[in-house]
């Protein structure tokens, strides 16, 4: 397969959401990019997924900086990542993840090998179901999963249903996009964490500082037939990707900085070098 023909599939798989996370669809421009290196490349990349400022960060680096050099970031974040959610995790803790984050998962895996004795809820995530690249993920390094469907979120959330023990004492999310005033993540990341809020339940958004823009990010629709295929005329199907999340909701940002409350992440990102 040529370079152009690469770059091509690389471009269709990252807006069919075949890659997925933030982390893999700004590793995956990357490796497109530097196979054709143009502005014109750069344009049809970030047209392929507009709420990635992860994306848009590692293709303003490309000009000035080699691939090498800007894939050795994402290792030594998630190295730091790693360390803090080791404090985070306690044994016999129940942890609440929604879709499928690269730094979630990487950071559970660590406190797995690093003896902590936890279980994981998660959801299926529709209508794409990237929990289930989560759970089996998780699974697969012997730590113990139970799925939920999306409308049972609450269950596994509110700790009245102590009788069933069946509920989360924290909650970890990703983020395709960290703002001024709240994140961005996969549709139904505001319904759970204004339950966890209303519970007492921390939410910690997991997730790399390279995902913070100042920019206003795009709420990505997407398109009826994942959610009702050969639906009738007459009924309206709205299928929004993301979803925003109040800052007021988030407990803390675990980033390559440690374990901060919302403004002082905003304010050590703000003052570190190579912002979109």
């Amino acid at each position: 397969m040529n370079s152009k023909r690469k770059f091509n599939k690389i471009v269709s798989d990252i807006k069919k959401i075949r890659v997925q996370g933030a982390r893999n669809v700004a590793k995956a421009a990357l490796k497109a990019y530097f196979l054709i290196p143009s502005p014109k490349s750069k344009e049809r990349l970030l047209a392929s997924r507009p709420t990635e400022p992860m994306m848009e960060h590692v293709l303003s680096l490309a000009k000035d900086h080699s691939e090498k050099q800007i894939l050795r970031h994402f290792d030594e974040t998630q190295r730091k990542i790693n360390l803090s959610v080791l404090k985070l995790v306690k044994n016999n803790d129940a942890i609440f993840t929604h879709c499928h984050s690269t730094n979630v998962n990487n950071a559970l895996i660590y406190a797995k090998k690093r003896g902590k004795k936890f279980e994981v809820y998660t959801t299926e995530t529709r209508p794409l179901y990237q929990g289930r690249i989560t759970a089996l993920a998780l699974r697969k390094a012997g730590i113990k999963v139970t799925m939920f469907i999306d409308s049972a979120a609450a269950i596994a959330i509110e700790k009245e249903n102590k009788r069933d023990k069946i509920y989360a004492n924290k909650v970890f999310l990703g983020a395709d996009a960290l703002l001024n005033n709240g994140i961005i993540n996969k549709v139904g990341s505001g319904l759970i964490s204004e339950i966890a809020y209303n519970h007492k339940v921390p939410v910690y958004i997991i997730a790399d500082s390279w995902k913070f823009t100042k920019r206003k990010v795009p709420i990505e629709q997407r398109s009826l037939n994942e959610i009702w295929d050969r639906a009738p005329k007459n009924i309206k199907i709205k299928n929004p990707a993301f979803e925003f999340v109040q800052k007021k909701y988030i407990k803390a940002v675990v980033s390559e900085f440690g374990i901060l409350k919302y403004d002082a992440f905003l304010k050590k990102v703000k003052n570190t070098k190579l912002l979109i």
